[in-house]
């Protein structure tokens, strides 16, 4: 499969033209993760971007990161082929708000690298435009389904 037909099914480049996504094609590069293996931790710099290309990836959150007696972490989503994760640290550089493990045998991920990136969405405008709206898109949902899940543990949560 290759790289631009991976790029079309990950929502942040939605309506991209193939000239575009030829454009973010040239800046990409594939790695595969066995199950089990870290892609990256929580609370960590990160400069990539990934699109999953086969497999799947759990992005996971531990209490014990931030002090928490807790020290189960917990899985919060389980991503697929198409899907991207890694986007908030393109967006503020600033540390992982989660880590990402690889969920199942032979995952094959595209990385892009956040510098690239940025010098092809300042490069051309248009193209910065779409990715950076798609991944507003994209974080602001995945957000809402974070707060369903925090919704849902404080209402099914037994109570000490």
């Amino acid at each position: 499969m290759s790289f631009i037909s991976i790029l079309k099914q990950a929502d942040i480049f939605y309506e991209l033209s193939n000239t575009q996504l030829e454009m973010v094609a040239s800046i990409c590069s594939e790695v595969i993760y066995q199950q089990g293996d870290g892609i990256f931790e929580e609370n960590t710099p990160g400069s990539q971007l990934y699109v999953i290309a086969e497999g799947e990836v759990e992005i996971i959150v531990n209490p014990a990161s931030i002090g928490s007696s807790n020290a189960k972490a917990y899985t919060i989503a389980t991503l697929r082929r198409g899907q991207s994760f890694g986007e908030v640290s393109m967006v503020d550089e600033g540390l992982r708000s989660a880590g990402a493990r690889c969920g199942a045998p032979n995952t094959k991920l595209l990385v892009i690298p956040r510098d690239k990136l940025m010098l092809l969405c300042d490069t051309y405008h248009h193209l910065g435009y779409r990715i950076m709206k798609n991944l507003a898109a994209d974080l602001a949902m995945k957000i809402r389904h974070t707060d369903l899940q925090v919704r849902d543990q404080l209402t099914w949560s037994p109570r000490h």
